[in-house]
């Protein structure tokens, strides 16, 4: 019965993601001039949802006309969230002072846009934190975009208010008290977490000898399947089923708990900046009204609700 149920109530999440969300995938940045987009897949790759953003790698070319087309970029409706901009000081392939400029001056269009912001963070967590406080009452929706820091800057994330977005990479964390812990330990909850494909990177190499034998044993046969379509050089959207099965490994939670928090985070918060948490084990329990953290949107809050609260009766 309990398997019937959730078949429902699968059904029925999907067919609400469809009436709220126009796009099924959101491109973070794309390469269009890459050989790898051919014409088979351009068109498809063009019609998603999109972030505009100033990649760190590239703030030593933004100046004074960059926000004003950024703007224009991401006013289109095509245009979903700002990004992917933050800081670099790993590998600070632009000075940090432009890294700095530039990352803020991107703070603040989305403040002003109302867009959420997707953030590259490496081995800047102290300077992003300092810029991010100054504008704690007013930021949007932000996404801590493909996660690999320590459980504590997990944890400053989560109590400013952040997301997290973790991707293949989970399988290779190396820090004692990294992202494997966080999630063993509970940090970060399902309603604030995120999963990516970081394409082309990032590929979660199921079959690495660091990682745990009673992980690698939860990953399914169906999960797995997908990985044939993509390779350790060629990431694809199709290895976010194992991304999936990794984090459940990790934190204990049921993969239907993981696929469905995860899905309506991404499209209450990119499309609708709202979110919720839903136990799919608990889900007969669950009351039949929502409500959510916020109301800023463009989407028609009481009927998204509606929508929820049938989903969910």
């Amino acid at each position: 019965l309990m398997l019937l149920l959730l078949k429902i109530l699968s059904i029925r999440i999907r067919k609400m993601i469809t009436d709220v969300a126009p796009y099924k995938l959101i491109d973070i940045g794309a390469n269009l001039t890459n050989p790898c987009l051919n014409d088979r897949n351009l068109c498809d790759v063009v019609d998603r949802a999109k972030a505009a953003g100033i990649h760190p790698h590239d703030a030593k070319y933004f100046n004074d006309e960059s926000i004003a087309e950024l703007e224009k970029l991401a006013l289109e409706p095509e245009c979903v969230a700002i990004g992917e901009c933050g800081l670099d000081f790993n590998r600070n392939f632009s000075p940090q002072e432009n890294q700095l400029t530039a990352f803020e001056a991107q703070v603040q269009l989305a403040c002003k846009l109302k867009k959420t912001i997707f953030i590259h963070e490496r081995d800047a967590h102290s300077a992003l934190v300092e810029i991010l406080k100054k504008y704690s009452l007013i930021i949007p929706y932000a996404v801590v975009h493909c996660f690999t820091g320590t459980a504590e800057q997990a944890k400053t994330y989560l109590d400013m208010g952040l997301y997290i977005g973790l991707t293949g990479s989970l399988w290779k964390d190396k820090l004692e008290f990294g992202v494997q812990y966080a999630l063993r330990q509970g940090i970060i909850p399902l309603n604030r977490l995120l999963v990516e494909t970081d394409s082309p990177y990032m590929y979660p190499n199921i079959k690495a000898k660091k990682l745990q034998t009673e992980v690698k044993e939860k990953v399914s046969p169906h999960a797995l399947q997908f990985l044939h379509h993509c390779s350790f050089q060629r990431n694809e959207p199709c290895a976010l089923p194992t991304v999936v099965e990794l984090i459940a490994a990790f934190s204990g939670a049921s993969v239907d708990d993981v696929a469905i928090n995860t899905t309506l985070n991404a499209v209450l918060m990119v499309f609708t900046n709202e979110g919720l948490l839903i136990n799919s084990s608990n889900v007969i329990g669950l009351p039949c009204t929502v409500t959510f953290s916020s109301s800023s949107s463009s989407t028609n809050s009481s009927s998204l609700s509606s929508s929820l609260a049938s989903v969910l009766s």
